[in-house]
């Protein structure tokens, strides 16, 4: 039987990672499905998610696609292929064990029995729960999330999340063709159309932990995209209010 849930992974040179991730998930008793999108990395990480395949044939799936085309663009596509696929619980997880896999099933839990349509593993909702980040790292981030909130007033603590579980009907009613940020600014981008047209928000607490293996893939330019691409929302929010695709 088909699993009713799919977590999508990004990668850019997660060679270091992607194995003990994959088999982590693979191991959890919710029977989560994956698909890994890699941006043709040159350590060879498709390749060994490839040779993963022949252990997991039904449960885990790749796409590569021909270079690094920005977090957004990767989580889109995937969420193209999960709704196409049927899934009903759609996840975002980056590679590094930066999200403890285990969380996966705290996720879904929370989202089928109190019937949320998105919800957020969140480092700040019961005070700032990131471990091994240098001090800077953690203010910018505690910083940008309360930015983001007082710009826009939504009430979710950790805007810039990158561990969440969405309903298929949220991502079925977003335009997601009309989605304009492909970086940092991206995850905050979606949980203000969430939030906007209305749909349930949970934030459950979870432990970051920073990688321990392989490379950030941080930037300024990531950043700064963040910054400016907030008061683009809220200002076109003023003006536009986002409709849901399949409202009547």
């Amino acid at each position: 039987m088909k699993s009713s849930k799919i977590v999508i992974v990004p990668t850019f040179n997660e060679m270091e990672n992607i194995q003990d991730l994959i088999v982590e998930v693979m191991a959890l008793p919710e029977d989560f499905d994956l698909l890994v999108i890699d941006d043709n990395s040159p350590d060879g990480t498709s390749n060994l998610v490839m040779q993963l395949k022949e252990t997991y044939p039904e449960r885990l799936s790749l796409i590569v696609r021909k270079g690094k085309l920005g977090l957004g663009t990767a989580y889109l596509e995937g969420f193209a292929y999960a709704l196409q696929e049927g899934y009903e619980y759609i996840f975002e997880m980056d590679a590094d064990f930066s999200h403890n896999p285990q969380d996966l099933s705290v996720l879904y839990t929370a989202a089928v029995k109190g019937n949320h349509d998105l919800v957020i593993g969140s480092r700040y909702v019961s005070g700032v729960n990131v471990v091994n980040w240098p001090m800077g790292r953690v203010l910018m981030s505690f910083f940008a999330s309360k930015y983001v909130q007082f710009i826009t007033g939504i009430p979710i603590k950790d805007t810039t999340a990158g561990f969440v579980c969405y309903h298929r009907k949220v991502l079925e009613s977003i335009q997601l063709d009309k989605v304009k940020f492909i970086g940092y600014a991206f995850q905050i981008e979606m949980k203000f159309t969430t939030w906007k047209m209305g749909f349930d928000i949970l934030e459950v607490p979870i432990i970051f932990t920073d990688r321990t293996r392989g490379t950030s893939k941080m930037s300024k330019h990531i950043f700064r995209e963040a910054i400016m691409g907030v008061i683009y929302m809220k200002v076109k929010s003023l003006f536009t209010k986002p409709k849901r695709v399949n409202q009547i």
